[in-house]
């Protein structure tokens, strides 16, 4: 999945998880987005928003996603931290693991590479440990590439989606 750009430079390719489940949840995602543009990422493509109810708590407020895939010259490291000061500009806040949050982006593919690495206080884990359970992740993923495979598992991504559950599988909407 690396390229070169015209000068020979290395060029990234990864796919970004978005999600917001607190405030203007489609606004947050769209701040999301021009801020990552910002940091001097190239956003290829970006799936339509989609609505799920919150997991693994329902009664917290239902989320908004999407996928995009960008192309940049920053490495893991430096693309780490960029989305890091992205979620905090927008209002995330640490609390416990699962809870609402503003804004959450997760790395879910890095030029299609396994990484398994610490940074900055965090267990960096791509492809994401728990994506290929994820509706909210696979769909909006499918909607960008169709043939992606999972690095780690080798699977295509019509497995993946084949192996959700009926409740996962009509448990996901296109916001309106």
């Amino acid at each position: 999945m690396k390229k070169q750009d015209i000068l020979g430079n290395q060029v990234n390719l990864a796919y970004l998880a978005l999600g917001s489940n607190l405030g203007d949840k489609k606004n947050n995602l769209n701040k999301c987005i021009d801020l990552i543009q910002k940091e001097g990422v190239f956003i290829k493509k970006a799936s339509k928003f989609y609505s799920t109810k919150s997991w693994p708590n329902e009664n917290f407020p239902n989320f908004i996603n999407s996928v995009i895939l960008i192309e940049t010259k920053l490495n893991l490291e430096q693309l780490f931290l960029k989305i890091k000061k992205i979620e905090k500009k927008l209002g995330r806040t640490k609390s416990k693991r699962n809870y609402p949050r503003v804004c959450d982006i997760d790395i879910i593919d890095f030029n299609g590479d396994i990484i398994n690495r610490k940074l900055i206080n965090h267990k960096l884990s791509i492809p994401h440990k728990r994506m290929h359970n994820r509706n909210f992740v696979l769909f909006p993923l499918y909607e960008l590439d169709k043939d992606w495979v999972h690095p780690k598992l080798n699977r295509n991504i019509v497995i993946l989606m084949s192996n959700l559950t009926n409740e996962q599988l009509l448990g996901i909407k296109i916001a309106q």
